[in-house]
């Protein structure tokens, strides 16, 4: 695994609402694995396959565990489909944020 930091962060805008920091690049290895962490210690990683990624955790498993609900999203406008990982406790910035960006879940993957 390598690690490059941006410093500065690049900072860039995907709506007039959002400025994202692009912090880092990780450049994984096949069979690694990087977890990120929340404030409160829920998990969620990602791993290196040779056929590809393991994008996010088992949906109805260690997700779920960690109180995090999955979905699909599509933006109304782009049309683009995202999966967004809600954590549990966190519905109205997540209805907000949806509303704001027009965006509308086409299907959760986890209750």
């Amino acid at each position: 695994m390598r690690i490059i930091k941006k410093k500065p962060p690049r900072k860039f805008k995907p709506s007039k609402n959002i400025t994202i920091k692009d912090c880092a690049k990780i450049y994984l290895n096949s069979n690694e694995q990087v977890t990120f962490l929340t404030k409160k210690k829920q998990e969620y990683d990602v791993c290196k396959k040779t056929w590809g990624f393991y994008a996010t955790p088992s949906v109805n498993g260690r997700l779920k565990s960690y109180n995090f609900k999955t979905s699909i999203v599509k933006n109304i406008n782009t049309k683009k489909i995202y999966v967004f990982i809600l954590e549990k406790g966190k519905e109205k910035q997540f209805y907000k944020y949806l509303k704001e960006e027009n965006c509308k879940v086409i299907k959760w993957l986890s209750k």
